[in-house]
Parts: C-alpha cells; structure tokens; sequence
C-alpha cells in the first residue's frame, strides 16, 4: 500500500494525466465526426466514379462510415473511463485504439500497393460502361451521362471512343458530350467536347483520395499518442492504488 504522502505526490500527476486524457479523448472523438462526415461526403460527391470502380472499391465511404462511428464510440468510452480512473477501463480503451491504428495501417498498405489497379480497373469498367450506354438510365449509363457532364468530356481518350459503339451506330453522339447545354449532337464532332474523361476523372480521384488519406494517415497516427497516455495513467494509477477520492 502507497503511503499518504507518496500518494499526495502522485495525484498531481495522475491528475495532470487525466485532464490531458480527456482533452486527447475529446479531440479523437472530433477526429471520428470528421471521418464519418468524410465517408459520407465520398459516398455522395465520388459515387459516380465508385459505380464504375470494381465492387470493393464501391465500399470505400462505407469503410470510413464506419470507421468514423467506432471511433465515436470508443471516444465516448474512453472518456467514460478516464473520469472513473478505472485501470482495466484504461487497458481495453489503449487495446482498442491499438487495434483501429493496425487496421487503418494495413488498410492504408493494401490501398498504396493497388493503387495502380484502380486506374486499371475505372479505365476498363468505363469503356465496357460506353459500349454497354444506352439511353435508358441503368446506373452506368447514367454515371457515364454524370461525369461527363460534370466534367466536360467524352470517352475514355477522346470524343472519337463512341464511335466504335452501338449507341453512336444508331444515335450518334450522347447529350451528355454535347459542349453546350440542350444541344443534339447525333454525329456532330464539333457540337462535342475533344478531351476524354479518363485523365480528368483519375485527377479528381487522386486529388480527393490524397485528402480522404492525409486525414486518415493523421487520425493513425494521432492514436499512438491516446495509447502512450492511457497506458501511462492505467500504470499510474496501478502503481500507485490511486483512489477517488
């Protein structure tokens, strides 16, 4: 058993411990918001160029979705357990941010070793996407009709990739390639815009991916800090059989 005065010592630190806790604990769950507000805002602002990605790709804003909600849980857990000073409660809350950070670290190897096959993949999906278009709205079709428009393109290359499909052979060129809006291009190559989607849509990908992984590569890495303290305030407390008093 600590002596009174031993302990007397030590509960400036525990307490010192314990406010920092529980500031890191309140900026992690804040972290956890914003991944779940960027898993959110991917699935709506990117689900154009996910529908044309393979299915595990299409799960990406799900991943942070979800990422973001565990996080928010186990903020609130720990900072359940950093205000009881329980010592068991202070382990299983280091084990769990352990445990987030070795998922998110293996997630983010796995995305920057097959960072290739996405290009591959958008690339081959997109030009079976044009020769399978049809103006009927099935959900290629229609993520094919979106970027286009969006982004001022047409084909995959160029403009002169419909040319080799069924839809041109019997209407020509698609409104969504058209460089004004309303207009009816049928077989008109100049009422259509010249540059290919490929190149603007593989941007746009690694200029939001760049962010969606900068933000998760920091909450990873913020994670390491809420385990040193949380285990140092549970040896702390173990160490020295600090009570509430």
């Amino acid at each position: 058993m600590a002596s009174p005065s031993r302990r007397l010592q030590t509960k400036p630190v525990i307490t010192c411990f314990k406010s920092v806790l529980l500031i890191y604990t309140f900026i992690f769950w804040i972290t956890g918001v914003i991944l779940l507000a960027v898993g959110i805002w991917g699935k709506v602002s990117l689900e154009n160029y996910f529908s044309l990605l393979n299915e595990k790709a299409t799960n990406v804003p799900f991943v942070l979705i979800g990422t973001g909600t565990v996080i928010i849980l186990l903020g609130t857990f720990g900072c359940f357990a950093t205000c009881r000073a329980s010592a068991w409660m202070l382990k299983l809350y280091a084990m769990f941010l352990t445990l987030i950070f070795l998922v998110e670290l293996v997630a983010a190897i796995v995305g920057f070793v097959f960072r290739h096959e996405i290009k591959n993949s958008f690339k081959n999906n997109y030009e079976k996407a044009l020769k399978q278009y049809n103006a009927t709205g099935d959900y290629r079709s229609d993520a094919v009709d979106k970027i286009q428009t969006t982004l001022h393109c047409c084909g995959v290359t160029d403009y002169r990739d419909w040319k080799d499909t069924n839809y041109y052979s019997e209407k020509g060129f698609p409104k969504s390639c058209c460089k004004l809006e309303g207009c009816s291009p049928q077989r008109d190559a100049d009422k259509v815009n010249n540059e290919g989607c490929f190149i603007k849509v593989m941007t746009i990908i690694e200029s939001e991916m760049g962010v969606v992984a900068g933000i998760s590569f920091g909450v990873a890495c913020f994670q390491l800090i809420g385990i040193f303290l949380a285990y140092c305030l549970s040896r702390a407390i173990t160490n020295n059989q600090y009570e509430i008093v």
